[in-house]
Formats: C-alpha cells, sequence, structure tokens
C-alpha cells in the first residue's frame, strides 16, 4: 500500500483536509470522492496506479463536512450545504497547489458533477476529466418547489443525526451491506477512514450530518447542461454496468433518454465497466486506474 501525506489548507473559512500520494515533481491527478465518502477512499486506485508503474502525484480533499476536513457551520439549525461552494473551494485548492497551467480532474459521484461543472466555468484550466459515475439529477420543474421548500423546512426544524457504530468491525460491516461487492481487507481499509470514535466506546461517521439535509433549491438541467457546453477539455465518462445509482435517476424515463444529457459535452467519451457497481473504484480499481491512465496520459 502506498501511504499517502495529509496537509491542511485554509480554504474559503474551512480548515481543509488534503490527502497526497507520490512525488510532488510527478504529473498530478486531481481526485475528488463523493457523498458521505473521504478522499481515502481513491487509495486502492493509487495503488493500482502504481502496480502499473505508473508515475502520478495524486491530490484529493475530503470535501468540506467530510472526513477531516472543517465544518462551515455549527451542526443545527442553518447549517447546509450550497453546491457552489464546492466549485470555489476546488478554484481555491488548485490556486493553492497549481497556481499555472492546466489540470487532469476525476471525479467520483458528487465528486464527478463538481469537476465536469468546474471544467465548464473554468475552461482554460482543465485539460482532461475523468467523470466515474458522475450523472447529475433528474431534471426538475417549477412544481416541485413548494414541496421542495417545505421539505426543507421540516429538516432544519428537526436536524439529522448520524447513528454510531458499536466497533470498526460493524463499520466495515455497513460499508459492505451498501456495497456488496466490497472485499473484506478494502472494508476494514476504509472503516479506518471512514469513521472516528464517539468517545463512548463506539464509532461515528467522519462528516456533518446537515448533508443529509435537502436543500431548498431545484437542480436545473438546462443551467448544468448550459455550462457543460463550454468544457474545452477532453472528458472520460466511467460508468458501472450494474450502476444503481443511474437506474434509480432514470426511473422515470430510460436510460438513454436520461443520457441525453452527456451530449452537451463537446469532447465526451463513455467506458462501462464490468462486474462494478456505483462504487466502481473499489470494485474494480485496477480498471479505472487502466483508464485513467490512458486517458490522462
Amino acid at each position: 500500500m502506498n501511504l499517502s501525506r495529509s496537509e491542511f489548507v485554509e480554504v474559503n473559512g474551512i480548515r481543509q483536509h488534503v490527502r497526497r500520494w507520490g512525488r510532488e515533481d510527478a504529473p498530478t491527478l486531481f481526485m475528488l470522492h463523493g457523498w458521505m465518502d473521504v478522499a481515502a477512499s481513491f487509495q486502492f486506485v493509487v495503488d493500482a496506479l502504481c502496480e502499473r508503474g505508473d508515475d502520478w502525484q495524486v491530490i484529493a480533499p475530503d470535501l468540506r463536512g467530510f472526513g477531516l476536513s472543517g465544518w462551515p457551520v455549527a451542526q443545527g439549525r442553518g447549517s447546509n450545504y450550497w453546491f457552489p461552494d464546492y466549485l470555489a473551494d476546488l478554484d481555491a485548492l488548485l490556486a493553492h497547489y497549481a497556481p499555472e497551467g492546466q489540470v487532469d480532474l476525476v471525479g467520483h459521484s458528487l465528486g464527478a458533477n463538481i469537476v465536469c461543472l468546474y471544467a465548464g466555468v473554468r475552461p482554460e484550466r482543465v485539460r482532461r476529466v475523468v467523470d466515474l459515475e458522475g450523472f447529475g439529477l433528474p431534471a426538475s420543474s417549477p412544481a416541485q418547489a413548494p414541496r421542495r421548500v417545505r421539505g426543507w423546512l421540516d429538516d432544519v426544524r428537526t436536524p439529522p443525526q448520524l447513528r454510531s457504530y458499536a466497533s470498526l468491525d460493524a463499520v466495515a460491516a455497513r460499508l459492505v451491506k451498501t456495497n456488496p461487492r466490497l472485499i473484506e481487507s478494502r472494508a476494514q481499509f476504509l472503516a479506518q477512514h471512514w469513521s472516528k470514535p464517539d468517545g463512548e466506546g463506539g464509532f461515528v461517521l467522519l462528516g456533518d450530518p446537515a448533508h443529509k439535509v435537502h436543500g431548498p433549491l431545484l437542480y436545473q438541467l438546462d443551467e448544468v447542461m448550459a455550462i457543460w457546453s463550454q468544457v474545452r477539455a477532453k472528458v472520460l465518462h466511467v460508468e458501472a454496468a450494474d450502476s444503481e445509482t443511474l437506474a434509480r435517476l432514470a426511473a422515470a424515463s430510460s436510460i438513454d433518454a436520461f443520457k441525453k444529457r452527456f451530449e452537451a459535452f463537446p469532447d465526451w467519451r463513455e467506458r462501462i465497466v464490468s462486474g462494478a457497481g456505483h462504487m466502481v473504484h473499489h470494485d474494480q480499481p485496477e480498471e479505472i486506474a487502466r483508464l485513467i491512465e490512458a486517458f490522462c496520459a
């Protein structure tokens, strides 16, 4: 296993934790994790890159409110996360680590949506984008707004909580329950980075419970596609053959109809990875490393 180094960077009022693997003078990949995940989640892909003999530096932050990164406000009333803040955090991190030139971005799920949007609002800064299971959300309609805002008000009134687990083994078992393809050794590794002692003999997940609050704003697909249309980078979309996430998001239409949105990207290609679900970088890290290396080399 290739050990990472931990750093902390002050970003937009947040003390953001960053993991770094590899030599600082090697070609760099910036990797962004998904929702309720952490930067250490890319460990298996990093190991596979090294096994291939590829010489990369990987820089991966814990997104705000996840892992060892700070929370923007105290847990409770008014605590929320706004998607543009993720773009601002990425912009600041790139200014810190790569102030000049173009960068290669890799994102999974939430992280994939962040890097795809960033590549459209800062097209001159991005050379390649690898999108792992990033789809966006179903298109919304104005008629959904009243219910959405009511739900947000209810969530703010009774803030969500994260459950505790009796042991690290229990955390690992929870990870395997969510993703039955996850092998035991990887689950045990992730459990150590996905949780912390709760002070009462158990373990709690390393994430702000406020992430479970549904924001009051609707997803504007037309605005997202307008941003995607400005991307100059080549984009590689990597999808799991058994993507339960895509099936859920496209349930109201069809997968082919849902994926028409990707036509907004000027330069887009797709690869399907078998033997994998949504956590494709856990299920098939060797194949993900091969695709990243071939696309970004």
